[in-house]
């Protein structure tokens, strides 16, 4: 019997294209999968952030430097990846790129808390003088040799302050007692929470809104222009500026497949996030100078508390821990005296 096509008679000649077609098309099918590298990115924040926003330049940077090479694939919200289990995915092989934190960092390498110290780093500037300096050369090859990840570049996260859900007169860190405040899960971010004066409780980002929403949570803390793509101003009622972190992220490849690319695709790669960085950083300063007005046109109170009381608390709290036995001597000296 002849083969039809909707009905109609497939010839020999046509029949035998076909099949050779089909021999063909797995053999160009398979080459052009072992061509192109999976580049899975895993981010806790929605698309409306500017670290978001900076990935998918990156994206664009990348393609258009290595067309064909990597296959780029941004998962928000922690969809593919929640936050905090970022470096293990990588560790294992199941996920190529995760905007890291130094708390997460800390949590596998105990001296490089005093990274996470509160009231540390001064702004955008002395976080680059930091990371891209001695002390961010030794920094990052200690973490790719004892981690496994490679830290290409450190993104300006946000000042982060305090965000209620009810407003109350905030001045001192005792005004914070009680209060649930949310923290990223790794036990120096819930060291932070506590020094702050409330009661540190870990929950995931992608779980916040929900929980303000609810009342789980009495607060959190967090850069503006985040706060601001997550919507939160719908769930809370004030901001309490303690200014008590210049907080950043990093920008991380699994070593393993970071040295199993080629010194071209590497290079590309790095270009490509000095771009990226570029528009998430300056997007960030931008968003938060904004952020008091656009907070309050939505009804929230923002106030100013005893930034000073606050940061005395922190950094004594800090300074006489556990965490600090283990920091490398000098480290906090050496930190400060960055850029300065």
């Amino acid at each position: 019997m002849a083969t039809t096509v909707i009905g109609r008679p497939l010839g020999r000649r046509a029949m035998l294209a076909g099949t050779g077609a089909a021999l063909t098309m797995p053999f160009i099918a398979g080459r052009s999968r072992a061509e192109v590298k999976p580049f899975r990115i895993s981010t806790p924040g929605p698309p409306e952030e500017w670290q978001s926003k900076s990935l998918e330049l990156f994206k664009k940077e990348l393609d258009a430097a290595m067309p064909g090479q990597f296959d780029v694939q941004i998962h928000y919200n922690g969809t593919l990846f929640a936050q905090g289990t970022e470096i293990e995915a990588m560790q294992r092989g199941n996920l190529e790129v995760g905007m890291v934190s130094p708390q997460d960092i800390a949590a596998l390498i105990p001296e490089y808390s005093v990274f996470t110290t509160g009231y540390l780093m001064r702004d955008p500037a002395h976080l680059d003088a930091v990371y891209d300096g001695d002390i961010g050369a030794e920094y990052k090859a200690k973490i790719e040799k004892d981690v496994g990840i490679t830290l290409v570049k450190s993104q300006y996260l946000g000042t982060r302050h305090v965000i209620l859900r009810e407003a109350k007169e905030v001045n001192k860190p005792a005004d914070l007692a009680g209060l649930k405040l949310r923290m990223p899960g790794s036990e120096a971010w819930q060291f932070l929470g506590n020094a702050l004066g409330a009661n540190a409780t870990p929950l995931a980002f992608e779980e916040v809104y929900l929980a303000m929403q609810t009342g789980t949570i009495d607060g959190l803390e967090n850069p503006l222009p985040d706060a601001m793509a997550a919507k939160f101003y719908e769930v809370s009622k004030q901001i309490v500026l303690t200014s008590h972190m210049v907080a950043n992220t990093f920008f991380a490849v699994a070593s393993e497949y970071w040295h199993g690319l080629t010194d071209e695709q590497r290079a590309a790669i790095t270009a490509a996030e000095v771009e990226g960085k570029g528009v998430n950083d300056s997007g960030v300063v931008a968003t938060e100078k904004e952020a008091v007005a656009f907070m309050e046109s939505k009804g929230l109170t923002v106030t100013t508390p005893d930034v000073a009381a606050f940061r005395a608390q922190v950094l004594d709290k800090f300074v006489n821990s556990d965490f600090s036995k283990d920091w490398p001597k000098g480290m906090l000296d050496r930190i400060k005296a960055a850029g300065a």
